[in-house]
This record gives C-alpha cells, structure tokens and sequence, in this order.
C-alpha cells in the first residue's frame, strides 16, 4: 500500500491468513430449541415486564409487509410484517392489533387462512426474501382461535418459510415449503405435508441441501393438483448466488404426496432463479409463472439517466485516457478539464489539479494510477441495475402446469434488474384470467394475457418494492398490496390506492439519532424506505419529515444548532445537510491515489466527534477523519480489513468506527471480517484487539465508556454463519483483555450494547429478539419485554438532558423508554433485592 509507510501494525499474524473462518459452525436445531425456552423463562420471570416503553412510529413511512390473508368476510385479513410480526383488522383497515408477539421469532416467511374454517390461521416465521435484513425463523405457528392464541407445531430449524397452503375442505391437510437457512446449508429445507393438523409432518420432496421451495399452489377446483416451485440460492456475507440448476417447478396429481418436474416449455438451466406462480380463478387450467431468469441478455443494458441538466462534456477526459499518457501531456491538461475529470469520478476531493499536477511533478504519483484509481472495482449500487441479464420473465400454461409458455413480449427486466430474489410474485385477477399484476420496483399489469405490461402503481404514489397481493375473489376490483411501505388498498383494480398507514408501527430502522432541540427530534435510517426524523413527542399516527431516499442508513446530528445533519443511504453515499435552508453536499471521501478502492459496508459507518463536531469520522475499509464537516479528509489508517474474501457484495469493510469520549485521538474501529482496532494517537498506529473474542464474526457495536478511561464494550454477531450465539464483552484495558457479559442470557445475535450515561453499572443490549437489561455490570440480565416485543433491535441512543433512552427496531419503529423507572428500580430496594 502507498503512502502509508507512517502507520505501524502492532500484532503479527494479522496479515496473512490460511483460511477464514472455516470453524464457525451454523446453530443446530437442539441449540436454537434451547434458546427459545430461554427466552421464554426469562419473558416470565422479568420485574421489567411491565415498564413502559412509548412507539413514536413513524407509520406515514412504514415497512415490508410480504404477505396478506383474508376472511370470507372481507373486513377481516391478517397482514404478515417481515420482521414486525402479524397484525389483525376486523374494520376494513381502521385499525390493527399485533397478534403475533412473545412468540419464538418475529420474522414472517408466509402464512395461510382455511377457507373452510377461518379461525384458524398458520404462520412460518422466517422471511423469505433472503435480503440483507432477512431475519431468520423459529418454525410454523397455528392458531385455532383467529390469533388469539398460538401453538408451535413444528419445523424449527427450517428457518425461512417460503409458502404455506391449507387443504379447501380439510384443514388437517397443509403443505408448506421450507427455504431452509440463508447462510449455510441444511437439510431442512424441501416440501412438508400434514394431514393430521401439525402434530406430524411428512417431507414429500426434496432436492438438496441448497434448494427450497419458495412457492405451493393449490388448483381451485381440484385440490389433488398442486405446483410448487423450488429455488437454489446461497448466500454469504460476501457473496449471493440467487439461482441454480435446483430451481425448478413442479407438479403433483395426487394432493402432494409424490411430485414430477415440469419441463415442457420452461428453463431448465442454471441460471433459473426464483419462481412465483398463480392460477387463475375464472379458468382454473389456466396458471402464470414469473421467472427470474439470470441468464445473459442478447438485449443491451438500459441508457443510465443523466442528473438534472448535466450536459455531455466534448471528449472528456477517461481513465482509459491516462494509460498511455505522458508526463508532460498531462502536465499539459486544461486545469478545467482536468478538474471535470477527477469530479465526475469522485476523486478524493484533496485532489484538484494544481494538486494532482503537483504529485506528478514530485513523483507522488504516477499517471498509471490516476488510470486505476478505481481498480476495476464495483458500484455497488450500480450493480444492482442496469445488467445485461434477461431478468423478469412471464410464462403461461393452458394445462394446470404441465407445459409452459414463454408469453411476455415486452421488456420488463426493470421490473426488479438483477435482484429478482427479493420479489417473484405474481397474482391472476379472479374475473378474467388475460389480467395478471407482477410485483417488483414498479407494479405492473398486463390485460393481454402477460404480453405486454404497464404500470399501475402511479395514483396515490404507493411506494416501490412491491411484496404481496391479494384480490377478492368475488370483486376483482378490490385489491390489496403489501410493500416495502405498508398496506395499499384500491377499489378500483389497481388504478387509485389509498394507504392504510396510521395503525401499524413497523418501520424497520438501521439507526438511530436525536439531538438537543426542545422536544427532542429523533432521526432514523431506514430499509428502503431513506431518512426520516420526527419529534420525541410523536404519536406513531403523527408525521414524521424527510431527510433523503435510499436504503437510509446512519445518522449523525450536529447539536449546537440541531439544524446540520450527516446521514446517507446503502453503501456509503453520504451527505451533509441543512435542515434549515435545504442545503446538502456530498461528503463521501474518495480514497488516496495509489490506495485501493473503498470499499463500503452496506451500512457504512459514519459519526462526530463528542470533543469538536466539526470532526467527522467514516469508514470504509479505511478510518477517514475530516475536520471541517466533511469538505476534506484525511485517510489516518491502513486497510483494517483481512480482505480474504471477494464476490457481489462488498465485504471486508469497517462495520464500526467509534471514538472515545474521554479522550480524543483514540478511536476504535470493528471489521465485517472479524478485525478489532484502536489507535490512541489519532491514528499514528493501530493496535489489534482480536486476542480473546471469537475470530471472524461481524464486529456489531463498540462502546467505549464515558466513565472510565480503558473501558469499552463489544458486540459481535455470527448471524451471516447462521451462528446465532451471544458476543458481549467488557475491556478495562482498552482492550487488550475481554470478559464476557454473556451471563444468563440466551442465544441471540447481538447489535447494539450501550451504557447508562447516569449510572455506570447499567447496561442495555440489543439482540435479534429484542432489549435486555443489566444492573450490575452484565453479570445478570433482565428482558425488557412488555410494551417492547421481542423485535430485533438495531441501534439505540440516550438523550441525556431528557434521560431517554431510544430503540431503533428493524420492524417495529421507534420506541421510546424514559429510564427514570429503570434508575428508581436498580437502586437497592425489595424489588432489587428479590431480583438479586
């Protein structure tokens, strides 16, 4: 690397490895079992049950609903948050009531209403779009009484449902497919059925150990002919692989029990990714596939949009310019087209050209590496559209699935580019089986029998992402969609939507931030749905304000003004913005010519200085510090990554780069690969802290303490392993030894560990499955679940001049815990004592 000659590695062994963590082995069904009861009997004994706990909402920008079950009588349906749980309406929609909480798991893959008895209802826990915040199951759940009450009836280490269909005249009889576990490889998944209500299950097929079923359909008329589709993906914190051989559709004629793959007419190649498919009622012969085909295009990628006004430049400068040029021609270049240059492909912004002028002339740099200033590395927002792949494909079939055809004519690769794997439904009007809707970024419909398709998502600007629909078999007008912004409701076949917004809490947010206006605002990132801050006195039905679009990520609020604000979307596109005059620039530093490309976490880490807020901290798989609010940066590490492993999805990125508030210049930082750093010279050299925490898990959060000096707190998590364990530690030596924290608690991906600003004793963590709490330094723990479920909890914050402390949840918005009663409780007492 260089240019970096000035940083000193203190640890040998960190720059060579033979192997990355090839011994972290998944959770195993007995474990997960375990952890589950764990919770249980904690959720029962904890003196925190009944404190309280206030949502905020915001509802106007909600989250993902991936699926929606509704009673014959049409004012009743269930609706299935991917990770905010199950929420009922028996008024159309005025309201809604969560159904699902304190049950193993809070994210849903599927569920499934009996026609024949409407009180009793099934749910898969685990989603099954196999995203980055796909949260994994804890089985299938039955109730009997409308979601009154809830039994566990099996399948707990499928961990993703893909679909479940009940019997029409039998409810005994359900089929459901399992994915199985999204980061490793199991056995698990495959096609269940029960012919005795769940208390047995019998696996009628399967394909391997890397292929599940993602979709059951059941013929309207005759319930003996079922299709089901498989679907082969894989994935890995560094890579995903959403298609395979193993993705396939098949048929059974005998009510599920045997199963043949239909091959007449459909792709049988490796490059068939997810299937979704539907019958149509009013011709139940008739049924439609949705492909999403990841084999290369013939057909050249769509023309990327121009901003704004932006005016193509006459023979601009390119990187393949400066391959072949010399010294002295670039010496020679316009300063302005040479500034245009370094501009247009983000050059860290140190660099204008009287300075790159300057480097050249002192041999600084060379004109071959302004050439590979990007190395041939990825866009990885960039990536995500615009491939050459053939994308979203529609067949039909005239005979209940035996053969297929290929019908769509029209180009909709844009339907969902090249992450098909996160959408794949498809649903057939009950009036005319010529009317069929596709569900990706845009909505669409055909009316022609899937040749040609337009948008009908325009009226009442429902949100993009498109999960889930339902359309009422006696009124094909009356349509239900679920997507990454909640619940759309259209009389009128698609053309007008009205959002059903104000009941259901279930943003799903990556951060959390406040400041120290009068009230308070709260500030949050969250998936898909950009940047929103509200106020600390909101109700969830009240509005929250937008700050920017995206995939929203983290947050930082400079609090002498409250008015200028950091935050950016996926993958480290950030910016600085005024709230006040609607200012906002672009901070994302570029990396040092001769460096290698940044690379950027998904959920990039950035944050202010506690001792100067003009200080601004972001990390890639380098530390950058700016010390005037971002206009310039200075790179003040190394690489901290392993940097071992490559593929479609960033990784070897700084996950956490957290400053110690005690003492400037010393800075921690955490890896997705597993490294652990400080420097206590503001850079000067980096000292590994990986002796005494598990190796090669994904850093989560590091807290250093605000009492003591040396004290700092650590999360990691092996969730990208399918290793749910607990990872919390406390060092008192600035790392150089760990204790764990773990405790009493049970198995859980953690998040997020911070410490009481009043009372140094006090702990809070968040897990997968929800809050838990420590007064005494983490050797005991205590749930906080009541008006908190057992969500996943990403980020909190304290805000100190109000003694609140605020829980970003990733499917439950915002909430809001004053911590009066938990200082009033810890303070020795009966209730202590008992507890103790």
């Amino acid at each position: 690397m260089k240019n970096t000659s000035y940083f000193i590695l203190v640890a040998a062994g960190l720059i060579s490895f033979s192997s990355f963590a090839q011994d972290i082995k998944p959770t195993s069904e007995k474990a997960l079992q375990e952890s589950v009861e764990k919770h249980k009997s904690l959720l029962s004994s904890t003196p925190l049950k009944d404190f309280k706990a206030r949502n905020v909402g915001p509802t106007n920008m909600s989250g993902r609903i991936v699926d929606i079950e509704v009673a014959n009588n049409t004012n009743t349906y269930y609706i299935a948050a991917a990770s905010g749980g199950v929420w009922k309406t028996v008024d159309n929609g005025q309201s809604f009531t969560p159904i699902f909480d304190n049950q193993g798991a809070l994210g849903i893959g599927a569920m499934a209403l009996s026609k024949s008895n409407n009180d009793i209802l099934w749910v898969g826990t685990g989603e099954n779009n196999s995203s980055r915040s796909t949260y994994a199951g804890a089985g299938v759940y039955k109730s009997t009484d409308g979601g009154q009450t809830w039994e566990m009836m099996g399948l707990l280490h499928s961990h993703h449902i893909g679909q479940i269909q009940v019997h029409p005249t039998n409810p005994d009889i359900v089929w459901v497919g399992s994915m199985g576990s999204l980061y490793s490889k199991n056995k698990e998944r495959g096609l269940y059925k029960t012919t005795d209500g769940g208390k047995s299950w019998k696996k009628v097929l399967f394909i391997d150990d890397n292929t599940g079923i993602i979709d059951i359909k059941v013929h309207p008329i005759n319930p003996d002919i079922l299709l089901a589709s498989s679907w082969e993906r894989f994935r890995q914190a560094h890579d995903f692989i959403g298609n395979g051989k193993g993705s396939a559709i098949w048929r059974s004629e005998d009510g599920g029990n045997t199963w043949k793959k239909s091959i007449t007419g459909f792709p049988q190649d490796e490059f068939v990714g997810r299937i979704g498919f539907d019958f149509a009622q009013s011709d139940p012969d008739v049924v439609y596939a949705l492909l999403d085909n990841q084999g290369k295009s013939d057909k050249p990628a769509p023309e990327p949009r121009r901003r704004g006004n932006q005016q193509q430049e006459e023979n601009p400068l390119t990187f393949e310019s400066f391959k072949t040029m010399s010294m002295e021609e670039a010496l020679g270049l316009d300063d302005k087209k040479l500034d245009g240059f370094l501009r247009r492909n983000q050059f860290s912004t140190k660099y204008d050209a009287a300075e790159i002028k300057r480097q050249l002339q002192t041999g600084k740099i060379t004109t071959t590496q302004i050439a590979s200033y990007n190395g041939g590395a990825v866009d990885a927002n960039a990536a995500m559209f615009g491939q050459p792949i053939k994308g979203a494909e529609v067949y039909r079939s005239e005979d209940a699935g035996k053969s297929w055809k290929l019908v769509s004519e029209s180009d909709i690769r844009n339907l969902y580019n090249t992450y098909g794997y996160y959408f794949g439904e498809i649903r057939v009007s009950t009036s005319n089986p010529d009317e069929i809707f596709v569900l990706g970024v845009p909505l669409l419909v055909s009316r022609d029998g899937g040749k040609n398709f337009s948008r009908t998502d325009s009226i009442g600007d429902p949100h993009s992402d498109h999960q889930s629909m339902w359309i009422n078999p006696k009124d094909s007008k009356h349509i239900l969609l679920g997507n990454d912004g909640g619940l759309y409701r259209s009389f009128g076949g698609g053309a007008i939507w009205d959002h059903l917004n104000t009941q259901m809490p279930i943003s799903q947010f990556y951060s959390i931030m406040v400041d120290n206006a009068t009230p308070y605002n709260i500030y949050g990132g969250m998936q898909d749905n950009g940047v929103w801050y509200g106020k600390s006195t909101n109700k969830p039905e009240d509005r929250w304000d937008p700050l920017m679009g995206g995939d929203g990520m983290v947050v930082a609020v400079d609090t002498r003004d409250n008015d200028i604000v950091y935050t950016g979307s996926q993958f480290g596109s950030y910016f600085r913005i005024n709230k006040k005059t609607g200012e906002r620039r672009r901070i994302t530093p570029g990396h040092d010519i001769g460096n290698a490309p940044n690379r950027w976490n998904w959920r990039t880490p950035a944050e202010l200085s506690y001792h100067n807020q003009d200080i601004v901290y972001m990390g890639s798989q380098y530390v950058y510090q700016s010390l005037d609010q971002g206009n310039t940066w200075n790179t003040i590490s190394p690489d901290l990554t392993k940097n071992q492993k490559s593929g479609n999805v960033p990784f070897a990125t700084l996950s956490v780069v957290e400053e110690s508030p005690l003492e400037f210049g010393t800075i921690y930082a955490g890896t997705d690969d597993g490294n652990v750093w400080i420097t206590r010279n503001n850079g000067g050299n980096w000292t590994s802290l990986n002796a005494g925490l598990p190796q090669d898990r994904w850093v989560s959060s590091i807290s250093p303490s605000k009492f003591k000096e040396g004290r700092v707190y650590i999360t990691l998590n092996g969730y990208r392993f399918d290793e749910f364990n607990t990872y919390v530690y406390m060092s008192e030596d600035y790392g150089k030894t760990w204790t764990s924290l773990k405790s009493n608690l049970p198995d859980e991906s953690t998040n997020i560990i911070i410490e009481d600003p009043k009372m140094p004793n006090i702990l809070y963590l968040g897990t997968d499955h929800g809050l838990y709490v420590s007064t005494d330094l983490g050797k005991n723990w205590n749930l906080f679940q009541g008006e908190i479920p057992n969500v996943a909890i990403y980020d909190m914050v304290i805000q100190e001049r109000e003694n609140h402390l605020v829980i970003g949840t990733h499917g439950r918005s915002v909430y809001v815990v004053d911590l009066k009663q938990i200082h009033d409780w810890s303070k020795p007492g009966p209730l202590m004592m008992e507890n103790k």
